[in-house]
């Protein structure tokens, strides 16, 4: 008789830039969510798959819960509710802090009305003492009954093997729900998208990167299959943006595109011929019409 499997969902939830995207690209050992040090990274919920021999978990990494400030931070907020809901256990990243802000105790409150197994994942433990750690287990356990409270490293992989043993006890027995070689449900344009986004990130200044969307306007394999052409859009919100973005000479967007390309090209194991252009539509997060444009489709929320 076959041996009965775990399967499940967990998701990945806290507040914008503890970590999550790193700690979930860490968990299925490939990158496919985003990073970057500024906060609202992720917008859209990500579904990355591991598989192994005990059975599948089924992560949703999803934006940092946060205040609304436009109806794009509306949808964000409103995905990662979603995931709360559809979630057989939830992972509450934090950040190796004794200080419990209002916004960590408004998602305690939030999570106290479920009946979803909370397991506490204190992140970035390698930028503290180890027997500050023991503080803070204090500290948190006090505002939230959790199931579980695993510190770990997202960056160097400390204690993330521990990490995956605590979400399968909380797991149910079931079919596996994707193929074994299945990583994630995002198709290629929306990781080729992010991608370039998440250069754009890296490189701008402070303020340019909440403005900007990124819209693959074409995307395909030359007959041969060994090089593929994408052509994308960086919409931005202003004409001074706009200038930033593509900087004197064009070295800006020259610099986005090559960084860009490299990780393209890692992600489709061919060569890639990448062309970027930048155009302006103001405020763009507020226009229903221009987020399904992008890809942010309200009714997913």
């Amino acid at each position: 008789m076959e041996e009965q499997k775990k399967t499940g969902f967990a998701a990945l939830i806290g507040r914008p830039n503890v970590g999550k995207s790193t700690l979930m690209n860490r968990l299925i050992g490939q990158k496919i969510a985003i990073t970057s040090h500024k906060p609202q990274t992720t917008r859209n919920r990500i579904q990355t798959v591991y598989t192994c021999e005990r059975g599948q978990i089924v992560f949703l990494d999803t934006p940092g819960i946060h205040r609304a400030k436009n109806k794009l931070g509306e949808y964000m907020v409103g995905v990662a509710e979603r995931a709360l809901k559809e979630a057989d256990v939830v992972l509450w990243l934090v950040e190796p802090d004794s200080h419990i802000g209002a916004g960590e105790q408004r998602i305690a409150e939030r999570l106290a009305k479920g009946a979803v197994p909370v397991v506490l994942v204190i992140n970035k433990v390698d930028q503290v003492k180890k027997e500050e750690v023991l503080g803070f287990i204090d500290a948190w356990r006090r505002i939230l009954d959790f199931a579980d409270i695993v510190p770990v490293s997202a960056l160097k992989g400390t204690n993330t093997d521990t990490l995956i043993d605590v979400i399968f006890k909380y797991l149910p027995y079931g079919p596996m729900f994707y193929d074994e070689d299945t990583v994630t449900d995002q198709p290629l344009r929306q990781i080729a998208a992010e991608m370039i986004r998440e250069k754009a990130l890296q490189l701008l200044s402070e303020e340019i990167p909440h403005g900007i969307a990124v819209q693959i306007d074409r995307m395909q394999p030359r007959p041969d299959g060994r090089i593929w052409d994408v052509e994308a859009t960086i919409v931005c919100e202003k004409a001074s943006h706009k200038g930033i973005i593509i900087g004197k000479g064009g070295a800006m967007l020259k610099k986005i595109g090559s960084a860009a390309r490299f990780e393209i090209e890692r992600q489709l194991g061919a060569k890639v011929n990448l062309k970027l252009w930048v155009k302006v539509k103001k405020d763009w997060r507020d226009s229903d019409f221009l987020m399904k444009n992008f890809g942010y489709d309200r009714k997913e929320v």
